[in-house]
C-alpha cells in the first residue's frame, strides 16, 4: 500500500479537505505539507500497523533474551550500563526526561504537526519496535490539531533527540499540549522511549516545509524574470529549444520552456533587432534557475527517502528476531541535499539583484535613472537595490555549508555528530 489522497467523506464536518494515508513507504513532501497545514486528515493503513504491532511484539522478546541497546541499557556513553530489571519500565520515562531539555523559542504549530506527521509515518515503516498507540495517538493529535509544546534548539544531524524527547512526555502525559484535543497519556517504558527518540523527523518535517515554499518562491521569481525581459524588450534567443538541447541540463531546459510560454515566444525565436545579446540577469537565467530546480528536485528525493524510512537505531527485524545496531540516523545526505539547495538558491537570488541593476539603467529601460519621475534629481527605486544587497548579504552568509559542522558528544562516543 501506498501513500495517497483521497476525498474526505464530510469536508465540512471533519475540517479537513481529504485523506492522507500513512503507510511507512509512500508518503511524500506534499502530503506532509498538507499534514501540517491541517488539510488533511491522516488515516494510519492496514498493513502498516499490522508492521507496528509485529515490531512491537518482536522487540519485546528479543529485549527478554538479549542486551538491545536503550532497552536493557543506558544509551551514549552510559550504552555498557545495564539497566536493572526491576527498573526497566521507569527506564524509559527517565530517558525522556533526562532529553527533553530543548531551548529557545517554542516553534510554530506548522512546524511541530509537520515533525509529527513524519515520524508517524516513520513508525509505520515497523523498524522502530514500539507500541501501536503510540501511532494511534499521533494520529489523533494530527486530526485534531493538538500539537506538543516543542522548542526549537537541541538537534544535531544524529537526531532531533530533545525535540521528540518532548513529544514523547507529552504523550505520556508530562508535557504541555498546546490546542484542544490532545491524546489520552500513554503509558511509555522502557521498549518506547529510545524507539520514539531515534529520528531526525522535526529536521525532516521543517525541510519539506521549506522545499514546498521555497519551490513556489523559485515560481514566482521566473514569472518576475520573465516580465522584467519584456519591459527591458529583451532577446529571446538565450531561451531558444536549440540552446537547451545542445547542452541538456534537465532543470535548465524546464526553465527555458517556461520562460518561452511567459513570454510567448517561439521554439525558435528571431535575432532581436537592436541588443545582440543581454546582461547575464535574462541572458542566463535557465543556467542559474535551472539547478535550482534541479537541487530541489535531489532534496525531494532524499526527504522522501527519509520520511518513509526506519532508520531507528537498533532497528528492530521481526522477521530475523534480531536487534541490529546501526549509524542508519545519520544524515549526512539530507544535510549535503539541503547544502546543495541553499546554494542554488542564493544564485537565483543574486541574478534578482543583477536585473533589478539592470532596470534603473535608461539604456535598458528608456525611462529616468532608478525609473524616477521628471522631478530632478529624484532617487525613484535607487534604494530597492540597497535593500536586496543586505538581504542578498544575508543568503549568502545562510548559504554556508552546514554539513561542514560537527561536533563530539557524549564522552566522544559520537565522535562525528554533524
Amino acid at each position: 500500500m501506498s501513500s495517497r489522497v483521497v476525498e474526505a467523506p464530510d469536508p465540512v464536518a471533519t475540517g479537513h479537505t481529504g485523506l492522507v494515508v500513512l503507510d511507512g513507504i509512500g508518503l511524500g513532501v506534499a502530503d506532509v505539507v498538507r499534514l501540517a497545514d491541517g488539510s488533511a486528515r491522516p488515516v494510519p493503513g492496514t498493513d502498516a500497523m499490522k508492521r507496528v504491532t509485529e515490531s512491537w511484539d518482536a522487540a519485546r522478546q528479543i529485549a527478554a533474551t538479549g542486551r538491545v541497546y536503550g532497552r536493557s541499557t543506558g544509551v551514549g556513553a552510559n550504552r555498557n550500563q545495564d539497566v536493572p530489571t526491576e527498573s526497566a519500565a521507569e527506564h524509559g520515562l527517565r530517558l525522556l526526561r533526562s532529553h527533553a531539555g530543548a531551548i529557545g523559542e517554542e516553534l510554530p504549530a506548522r512546524q511541530v504537526r509537520a515533525m509529527l506527521a513524519v515520524r508517524a509515518n516513520q513508525l509505520l515503516a515497523g523498524g522502530a519496535g514500539l507500541r501501536p498507540s503510540v501511532v494511534t495517538a499521533l494520529c489523533e493529535a494530527l486530526e485534531s490539531g493538538a500539537y506538543p509544546s516543542v522548542n526549537e534548539f537541541g538537534s544535531v544531524g544524529t537526531g532531533d533527540i530533545a525535540a521528540l524527547a518532548q513529544v514523547g512526555l507529552a504523550l505520556a502525559g508530562e508535557h504541555s499540549w498546546r490546542g484542544a484535543g490532545a491524546p489520552e497519556p500513554q503509558s511509555l517504558d522502557n521498549n518506547d522511549a529510545l524507539a520514539f527518540i531515534s529520528s531526525n523527523a522535526l529536521t525532516l518535517g521543517q525541510s519539506a516545509l521549506a522545499l514546498h515554499e521555497l519551490r513556489g518562491l523559485i515560481e514566482a521569481t521566473q514569472v518576475v524574470g520573465a516580465l522584467s525581459l519584456l519591459a527591458v524588450d529583451g532577446s529571446h534567443e538565450a531561451y531558444a529549444a536549440p540552446v537547451h538541447a545542445a547542452r541538456p541540463h534537465r532543470g535548465s531546459a524546464e526553465v527555458a520552456r517556461r520562460m518561452r510560454e511567459l513570454i510567448g515566444a517561439e521554439d525558435r525565436p528571431t535575432p532581436p533587432l537592436g541588443r545582440i545579446q543581454d546582461p547575464y540577469g535574462f541572458r542566463c537565467l535557465p543556467q542559474i534557475h535551472g539547478p535550482a530546480h534541479d537541487a530541489g528536485d535531489a532534496l525531494e528525493e532524499v526527504l522522501t527517502i527519509e520520511i518513509n524510512a526506519a532508520a531507528e537505531n537498533p532497528l528492530i527485524s521481526p522477521e530475523d528476531m534480531a536487534a541490529y545496531h546501526h549509524g542508519g540516523f545519520y544524515q549526512a545526505q539530507l544535510a549535503l541535499a539541503l547544502d546543495h539547495f541553499r546554494l542554488a538558491l542564493t544564485q537565483v537570488a543574486r541574478l534578482s539583484t543583477s536585473r533589478l541593476s539592470t532596470l534603473n539603467e535608461p539604456a535598458f529601460t528608456r525611462l529616468r535613472p532608478f525609473l524616477a519621475d521628471q522631478e530632478p534629481a529624484s532617487s525613484g527605486v535607487m534604494i530597492l537595490e540597497y535593500a536586496a544587497g543586505a538581504a542578498l548579504g544575508d543568503l549568502r552568509a545562510f548559504s554556508a555549508p552546514a554539513s561542514l559542522g560537527h561536533a563530539v558528544l557524549s564522552r566522544c562516543v559520537e565522535e562525528q555528530a554533524s
